[in-house]
């Protein structure tokens, strides 16, 4: 080590020596003094990484443990502050993996607020007064959505599929069609699935080409289910052709072979007015005649994460006896918000309560009429340091829902005559709460349509705050 290295890291103060200043002691506000000696040793160590790469001079580093109070007051105000923080969605991607997809309406927030913050019926049967069981929560509302049909639910709907094919394939065969072994994304894949289910995957058909006469040819002693799985994010276009899923539940009845669908989006409502025909709500999907349909609980559902088995009574009691169950099971926060949802759309009030629906339905005219309200008032305050103008544009589901559909909205167009639209981005980013947007073309856009109404006021003062941060400005 370097003689110069060596008497700069000697200026670095001792741990002991800090924890007895009034004035770091007066930073950790209250903290207790193991927890302050960790944070205090977190900070030196830092700086001692800095000499020793040579980013901090002898006059940097006394400068650094002159402010290492001011240091220590923002690492220790991080040690309370959750990382998953609230987010404004300015991207227009109604179901948005990486914010947490649907967003949960108030009534279900309540439900789960008052069933975690003390005890609660998870399993246990009140009037009778002895042990319940979890899955009762939801029997109601599934028994009115499904006629004739059981509901199971699980954590997600990978879990779902994981534990339909463990349930009546492990070791035996499941036809798929090769155009659906699916990526449903963060590398899982659908044959990937299927190995740790210990089912095997007989692939039928071709990527883009798969005939019912390519199931049947495929039929064996071996075959213990027939799966179609919903294609999530991409769609297969052109010279095409698959087997319609009464084709393939009459193929199915004839050999005594039951047919899963894997819907993945979890639509309950018919969306084919919005441009969406290839998102079947689960109850045509049951009706057409699947023996079992799985869909998410976060996605086109607008519900908690979790995984939706529907269908034949006794299939889904099969699912629910299968000890893997147990390990996918749903806790009492994740059943008391899909409760309230299937409440919600068993009353038929889901469209008006359920904040996705209320975002996939509203009409642009109406998002627009939103756009004009934030742009004028961000105009008030920033005068001609911004340009806001509000353009036409199109929102996605997202989700792995109808990746072809665009829906028609109208956008706020951000632009600067200082700043790039990706530095106006990442100053966005960097507020409180974060507004996350899109970049295109040189611009930035934000969408009003998954901009939650609570939260535009947050909106309209963020967009206002790049001004005030604007170089030259006099306010700044």
């Amino acid at each position: 080590m370097a003689e110069f290295t060596k008497q700069v890291l000697r200026e670095l103060p001792q741990i002991d020596e800090l924890l007895r200043r009034e004035e770091v002691r007066k930073a950790g506000g209250g903290l207790p003094g193991e927890a302050l000696a960790v944070a205090v040793r977190e900070a030196v160590s830092d700086l001692r990484r800095g000499v020793l790469s040579g980013m901090l001079s002898m006059g940097q580093l006394r400068e650094r443990i002159a402010r290492l109070p001011d240091e220590l007051r923002a690492r220790i105000a991080t040690l309370s502050r959750s990382s998953l923080r609230p987010v404004i969605n300015g991207t227009g991607i109604l179901i948005h993996t990486n914010l947490g997809r649907a967003p949960l309406a108030r009534g279900a927030l309540e439900r789960v607020v008052a069933a975690s913050g003390q005890y609660a019926s998870l399993e246990y049967d009140i009037a009778a007064g002895r042990r319940g069981s979890r899955g009762d929560h939801l029997a109601h509302s599934a028994a009115r959505l499904f006629p004739g049909c059981l509901l199971h639910a699980v954590n997600n709907n990978a879990a779902a599929l994981l534990l339909v094919l463990n349930t009546f394939a492990q070791g035996r065969e499941v036809l798929i069609s090769r155009g659906e072994l699916i990526e449903i994304g963060g590398s899982f894949r659908i044959p990937d699935i299927l190995a740790r289910s210990g089912a095997i995957l007989r692939e039928v058909g071709t990527t883009n080409r798969t005939r019912l006469a390519d199931y049947e040819k495929a039929l064996g002693p071996s075959t213990a289910m027939i799966l179609k799985v919903h294609t999530s994010n991409y769609r297969i276009v052109g010279f095409t052709a698959s087997a319609a899923l009464e084709d393939l539940v009459g193929l199915g009845r004839q050999k005594g072979v039951p047919v899963v669908v894997d819907q993945g989006s979890g639509s309950l409502v018919d969306v084919a007015a919005l441009g969406m025909p290839e998102e079947p709500p689960a109850g045509a999907l049951l009706a057409a005649g699947a023996d079992l349909v799985l869909f998410s609980g976060d996605k086109m559902l607008g519900g908690p994460q979790a995984g939706l088995i529907v269908g034949a009574p006794e299939m889904v009691k099969q699912c629910a006896q299968n000890p893997l169950s147990r390990a996918l099971r749903l806790d009492k926060m994740a059943i008391a918000a899909l409760e309230w949802v299937l409440q919600s759309y068993a009353s038929g009030r889901a469209v008006q309560e359920i904040p996705l629906l209320r975002m996939l339905f509203e009409p642009a005219e109406s998002v627009g009429r939103r756009a004009l309200r934030i742009a004028r008032s961000v105009r008030k305050e920033a005068g001609s340091l911004l340009r806001i103008e509000v353009v036409d544009g199109a929102s996605l589901t997202g989700g792995g829902s109808a990746p072809l559909t665009e829906i028609p909205t109208r956008l706020l167009s951000v632009s600067s005559q200082t700043l790039s639209a990706a530095e106006l981005d990442e100053r966005l980013r960097s507020g409180e709460p974060p507004v996350v947007g899109r970049l295109h073309e040189g611009r930035l856009l934000i969408d009003p349509r998954t901009v939650l109404p609570e939260q535009q006021n947050g909106l309209i003062a963020a967009l206002r705050s790049l001004a005030a941060r604007e170089p030259g400005n006099q306010y700044e």
